[in-house]
């Protein structure tokens, strides 16, 4: 236990002393103090239905909430879970489906003459005029859901990916191919590192695409999740317990794209390398 409290005292330290966290932390004192004078002290006409930051912390932390959810509450989590695990699906499905096509996208001519137009034509639809298709088609709640989360996130993954591609220098394309390496090879030793930094680029939007089609499929679908429960605090008149599945699902959120954002900068160490070498050439 001792081990325990000296590690999470020694990272809260190093956490202070960094300057991102610090400025990250002024932003989020300026956002709170901006919502506690414009509510709660200053009581502006325009925020007068808003619920305060006190009376949200309050309920939120609350052993026995007026409106029944609390972190002390165990539908809370259970609100947590299933948007968890409905993105988990989504985006998984997004990631294996999204990067092998925007690799091909960008590598092959004819892939793209076929495709391309078919995909620039779906993309621009928005996710809530796919909602009456994807309940006619899937059954149940579960998986149009699931298919409305997957469909933005395959978008942004997709194009994210093929622009990976594209920006990859021709000549190193040349010379694999001058060292006598076939076309699988360059794609397979090439194409695929070279795209990798976009394609984290273009996981880490899709985290948070998917997180707001997530949301608006769920207050028109779903059965629990944080989107339901925003869009049934809202008919029952419920504004603090709003605010809360709106902070909840910013900060799942947020942990969510720094898994991806961490799984990034691991797999492509050596762009920071590669970047040393050319400051030190």
């Amino acid at each position: 236990m001792k081990r325990v409290a000296v590690a999470l005292q020694a990272f809260v330290v190093n956490g202070l002393t960094n300057p991102r966290v610090r400025w990250a932390l002024v932003g989020y004192a300026l956002f709170l103090g901006g919502w506690y004078l414009a509510v709660d002290v200053m009581a502006l006409p325009r925020f007068a239905k808003l619920p305060g930051l006190v009376q949200v912390a309050r309920e939120w932390t609350s052993r026995d909430p007026v409106f029944g959810l609390s972190i002390y509450t165990p539908v809370y989590y259970a609100h947590i879970w299933s948007s968890l695990r409905r993105i988990g699906i989504a985006f998984a499905l997004a990631t294996a489906l999204g990067v092998p096509v925007g690799l091909f996208l960008g590598w092959s001519t004819t892939f793209r003459e076929y495709v391309f137009p078919v995909f620039e034509l779906l993309r621009p639809i928005p996710i809530l005029a796919w909602v009456p298709l994807a309940i006619i088609v899937f059954p149940g709640s579960e998986t149009p859901v699931v298919f409305l989360t997957f469909l933005a996130s395959f978008f942004a993954t997709a194009l994210n990916t093929q622009l990976g591609v594209r920006s990859i220098d021709s000549h190193y394309v040349l010379a694999a191919q001058c060292l006598g390496a076939s076309r699988w090879q360059t794609f397979w030793h090439v194409v695929v590192p070279g795209a990798l930094p976009f394609v984290f680029t273009g996981l880490q939007v899709s985290m948070g695409v998917a997180w707001f089609s997530l949301a608006a499929a769920e207050m028109v679908s779903g059965q629990f999740g944080l989107g339901y429960l925003i869009n049934t605090s809202y008919t029952l008149v419920q504004y603090p317990t709003i605010v809360i599945g709106m902070l909840t699902l910013g900060i799942v959120g947020y942990a969510t794209s720094a898994l991806v954002r961490f799984a990034g900068n691991r797999l492509t160490r050596w762009r920071v390398r590669e970047a040393a070498a050319g400051a030190q050439s």
